[in-house]
């Protein structure tokens, strides 16, 4: 239960607001949670604060009552005479205010505002869902009607939920801009080194059941259909999604972001990545990325204007790493105590490939342990297939698969690049430049 503000707007420009009490119940027949009001209290300038006072009394008068300490005299609720009207929350707030202006977010978003000359309270509704998002996450409505109420934000009490989302369509046109300025501005107060650039994706699921069919076009800009089922990498794959990739520094601190269909496979996306990266003038980086982005288009691609970088690199899927690199001679360097690395160098000049090779002997340990259990069950089911039956050949069928000693993945890179593998499923890593 909680106290709901809604509010209107007059021809005149006048907001009036209005104060309830409220539950959220589900509807039984409509089968979604929906707003039930218990008491109207009118409108807020209209108020019987009396009315509210006493009721504020006479639950704390129960929750006193309930910790053992008594009903609360009249005089103990406010100190030296000071009547307190509202408690509002301010930590969260003040401390994204306070980032907010550090990392000059506000200052990229209202150069982009006052260059389109636009009025509307955009930054203010963008400060306002961001902050709602720390301290405490929900949807646009929810930070209209539950959150806004509850902290000191005067910038943003008065917002519509309309002007919520017409901040986001800011976002959509002007991203890029804003996030290049930002960006900029963190490498100046960090003082970073952007020498090198990781970059990963993951994805982001819907609770629903269609794709987006068709793309639509807003203001010149052409938004591609983003839900879209594709292979997912939490299990998912019956439900749209959009891929979610980041690229960010050694630091961790975000370079850039992308949204992409969520039919989109990794090995595509690089094109689109180098060339976003291009516009960030971040000067000669390494790029980093792991095996889903090894294929020859990205390898001739990441390449270009003498580009270096590291890939991880399926072992099995290259011809000369299964038959040179791993065959080839040297010692291994110990890196650390469970891990062992030796680097390999194929040809020579400007085309030569460098290669790392890795050893992770803890890894091979939990995978020599991990086979030795499955042999075990492997055993007990081959000995019951001997009675001939079939529903144990069905149990057979079904176990897990066994990854062999020589599976491994090692990453790649162009010419004076560096290429590096890192153990996943077994127990061997190599990596080439």
């Amino acid at each position: 239960m909680y106290l709901r503000t809604t509010q209107r707007r007059n021809k005149d420009g006048s907001v009036v607001r209005y104060y309830a009490l409220a539950e959220n119940v589900r509807h039984p027949g409509k089968g979604y949670v929906e707003a039930r009001v218990v008491h109207n209290f009118g409108r807020a300038d209209r108020l019987d604060r009396a009315a509210l006072e006493r009721l504020v009394a006479s639950i704390r008068r129960v929750l006193e009552g309930e910790r053992g300490g008594g009903p609360v005299a009249p005089e103990a609720a406010s100190a030296a005479g000071i009547a307190i009207e509202a408690s509002l929350g301010l930590g969260v707030v003040h401390v994204a205010e306070a980032l907010w202006a550090r990392l000059g977010i506000g200052e990229a978003i209202q150069a982009r505002l006052d260059a389109r000359q636009l009025q509307a309270p955009h930054a203010a509704a963008l400060l306002a869902m961001v902050a709602q998002r720390l301290d405490r996450p929900g949807s646009k409505l929810a930070c209209r009607e539950r959150w806004l109420d509850r902290v000191w934000l005067p910038e943003a009490r008065d917002l519509g939920l309309h002007q919520l989302y017409r901040a986001l369509d800011v976002l959509a046109e002007h991203g890029d801009a804003v996030e290049r300025a930002v960006f900029w501005r963190a490498v100046d107060l960090f003082k970073l080194d952007v020498d090198l650039v990781f970059y990963d994706g993951t994805t982001a699921w819907f609770e629903t059941d269609e794709e987006d069919v068709a793309g639509r076009e807003w203001r010149g800009l052409t938004f591609e259909p983003l839900r879209k089922r594709g292979h997912s990498k939490e299990g998912r794959d019956n439900d749209p999604q959009v891929v979610i990739a980041l690229a960010v520094t050694r630091d961790g601190v975000p370079v850039r972001s992308w949204v992409f269909p969520g039919n989109t496979p990794d090995v595509t996306t690089v094109q689109t990545i180098k060339d976003d990266l291009r516009t960030m003038r971040l000067g000669r980086v390494l790029f980093v990325g792991d095996a889903g982005l090894y294929s020859r288009a990205n390898l001739d691609e990441l390449a270009k204007g003498a580009g270096r970088y590291i890939l991880a690199t399926p072992i099995g899927r290259v011809k000369e790493i299964r038959d040179e690199v791993l065959s080839h001679p040297g010692r291994y360097a110990d890196i650390t105590p469970t891990l062992r690395a030796k680097e390999v160098v194929l040809g020579e000049g400007e085309r030569r490939r460098r290669y790392i090779l890795c050893l992770n002997e803890e890894e091979a340990d939990k995978r020599r342990w991990h086979r030795a259990e499955v042999l075990k069950v492997l055993e007990v089911e081959l000995a019951s297939l001997r009675e001939d039956h079939p529903k144990a050949a069905c149990r057979g069928s079904s176990l897990p698969s066994v990854s062999l000693p020589t599976s491994a993945r090692t990453t790649t890179g162009g010419p004076t690049s560096t290429r590096t593998r890192s153990a996943g499923l077994s127990s061997w890593t190599a990596s080439s430049s």
